[in-house]
């Protein structure tokens, strides 16, 4: 029989991790909901702040490499992506999204159902693994899937790069909370890996504004050669 690992860290830890990955989530699902890039630029901040939270309450559990990572992780992801996202939004004049592909309660029920998923297909990793931290793998799991929502559901380019952001940070959760990460240098090339992508990106975008004088995906298309 299966066993639930008992929590060791300490109690301030446990309190560190509670909070971090709540934040994730209601991140996440609020992410989903919200049509201003603005706001999401400034909600994808607070989501980086709780994914640096949640990786130096990790590195407790014998991670040391982890308490770097967690550097890291608040200044790109919680400040350097964000202020990126949002000085393009002003740039190209996006501060409002369009209406998504489905409305904000579909999308919802549609969070509701695949965080229940994850937490069904978590729940035997989060058992399986000694890590105190392995509990909340579920959190994890849900963050990405409601991650591929956002992407699947949004129709401007800039609501998409964000979309993006938040399936990386889900998935360096679910790593960090089953397995205290990857190896420091793979953790550190990943993330710099990520800014380079979505700077890439924001260039994209621009270029495409500035030659279609739109930044709508679905409408391209409709371009033809």
């Amino acid at each position: 029989m299966t066993t639930i690992p008992s929590f060791t860290a300490s109690p301030l830890t446990i309190q560190l991790l509670a909070t971090a990955t709540g934040a994730l989530l209601l991140t996440a699902v609020l992410l989903l909901w919200r049509r201003s890039i603005t706001g999401a630029a400034g909600l994808l901040g607070v989501q980086g702040l709780a994914l640096a939270a949640l990786s130096w309450a990790a590195a407790t559990e014998g991670e040391p490499h982890l308490y770097a990572l967690a550097a890291l992780l608040a200044l790109i992801k919680g400040f350097v992506i964000p202020a990126l996202v949002l000085r393009t939004a002003r740039r190209l004049d996006a501060a409002t999204e369009g209406s998504p592909v489905v409305n904000p309660a579909t999308g919802m029920l549609l969070a509701a159902a695949l965080t229940t998923v994850a937490f069904l297909v978590g729940t035997p990793v989060a058992t399986a693994t000694a890590r105190s931290t392995g509990a909340a793998v579920p959190v994890g799991l849900a963050v990405v899937l409601i991650g591929f929502l956002v992407l699947a559901t949004r129709r401007e380019a800039l609501g998409q790069i964000i979309a993006f952001v938040v399936v990386d940070n889900g998935i360096g959760a679910t790593a960090v909370l089953a397995a205290g990460g990857l190896p420091a240098v793979i953790e550190v090339g990943v993330l710099f890996d990520v800014l380079l992508v979505v700077l890439v990106l924001l260039i994209l975008t621009r270029r495409i504004r500035r030659g279609l004088a739109f930044t709508d995906v679905s409408r391209l298309n409709e371009l033809r050669d």
